[in-house]
């Protein structure tokens, strides 16, 4: 199989993590509007194709047994590429000897033009050394030579495969829709935060406001993981099938996920999914609660303010100097340490949020039932 030499450019990376979640949830809150009979998709059929066809992914999405012929020529492939990297790294020391053995011839004749002692001798066993380094040279170069006909013919396969289905895909997807029944659709948000956006439940404007922020932000950030599903497995193709790891696969995700970690913590205080020790807290009454959360909010907003401070310091340095990674990649650092104060600030708007809660309640003890029925339980 060819080597791939591809690096990700720096401007498909951002591009990327703007535009590639931004359709995702269009066309996912399209399908949701405009629901189709059929529970299979063909746009999402031929994406598992291009990406994921080398293994058969979109027979899996299909529920066909064909998957499997795709699963062994592919384990085919790796075990060619195997014999391939053994036969190439043969070749390589097969040359090196070649490069060794005229290098000595060289010495050997200087030896004999200054009539040194066993010059003769030594030049001798310098082409003996020569002819079979030259020897195993050209059996090495044949092994290679064999194995990669071998590799070309399966990988050739593996593509014949491909395009048949390639060709062969809207009829697949019609004739397996056809049998199917459509599944009900439960939606991103859980019930606790469709509730919320009701007015009846939620009184407050700014609350609505900020948790709708939030959900966007969320749901925005939360289709990154699918990217990060394409890069790795981009990386396992390019390391065992073409012989080609990358050098920016692991860092690119990492710092994906890194921002996402940040970015989606207003979103998760809103479901009330963040780690809480509550060995007293759930034993007391919703104003009891109340009264508690707005004690431990005096923390929550004095290190939001302070990591919102320093992350835009941070985030200005970096963006003033320029800092890249210390990589070959070299990828830009103010955009991931922007996350810092974007995430701080989300995370301050939704604390402002349930704190109006909490002073509501504390307030008018009538509305602890109905913050019961609101906030979700941490």
């Amino acid at each position: 199989m060819p080597e791939l030499s591809f690096v990700l450019p720096h401007w498909l990376y951002w591009s990327g993590l703007l535009l590639f979640p931004l359709i995702t949830l269009l066309l996912y809150r399209r399908s949701r509007q405009h629901p189709t009979a059929s529970t299979l998709s063909l746009p999402l059929a031929y994406v598992l194709l291009v990406v994921g066809g080398f293994l058969g992914i979109h027979r899996l999405y299909l529920k066909s047994r064909w998957a499997l012929a795709f699963v062994l020529v592919f384990i085919s492939v790796l075990m060619v590429n195997v014999e391939v990297r053994d036969m190439r790294n043969n070749l390589s020391q097969a040359n090196n000897a070649v490069a060794i053995a005229e290098h000595k011839i060289k010495r050997a004749e200087k030896r004999v033009a200054k009539k040194r002692r066993n010059a003769e001798q030594k030049l001798e066993q310098a082409r003996q050394s020569l002819v079979d380094a030259q020897a195993e040279q050209v059996v090495a170069r044949g092994n290679q030579e064999h194995w990669e006909k071998i590799s070309s013919g399966v990988g050739g396969l593996l593509l014949l495969l491909i395009l048949a289905d390639f060709l062969m895909l809207p009829q697949l997807v019609r004739r397996v829709g056809e049998a199917e029944q459509p599944a009900a659709e439960a939606g991103f948000h859980c019930p606790v935060v469709e509730a919320e956006r009701d007015d009846k439940q939620e009184p407050f404007l700014f609350n609505r406001w900020v948790s709708q922020i939030n959900g966007t932000v969320g749901e925005f950030v939360a289709y990154w993981s699918l990217l990060a599903v394409l890069v790795y497995y981009y990386e396992v193709i390019a390391r065992y099938v073409f012989n080609s790891p990358t050098n920016w696969a692991h860092e690119s995700m990492f710092l994906m996920f890194g921002m996402q970690y940040l970015i989606a913590g207003g979103f998760v205080l809103r479901e009330g999914a963040h780690v809480r020790v509550d060995v007293v807290y759930t034993h007391l009454s919703n104003r009891g609660r109340a009264i508690v959360d707005l004690f431990t909010s005096i923390f929550f907003f004095i290190f939001m303010l302070t990591l919102m401070v320093t992350g835009w310091t941070f985030f200005m340095d970096a963006y003033k100097v320029g800092e890249v990674s210390f990589t070959e990649w070299g990828i830009q650092y103010w955009p991931i340490k922007f996350a810092l104060p974007l995430g701080a600030a989300l995370l301050l708007l939704q604390g402002i949020a349930l704190l109006l809660k909490d002073i509501a309640v504390v307030i008018n003890p009538a509305l602890a039932e109905l913050e019961s029925e609101v906030r979700p339980e941490g």
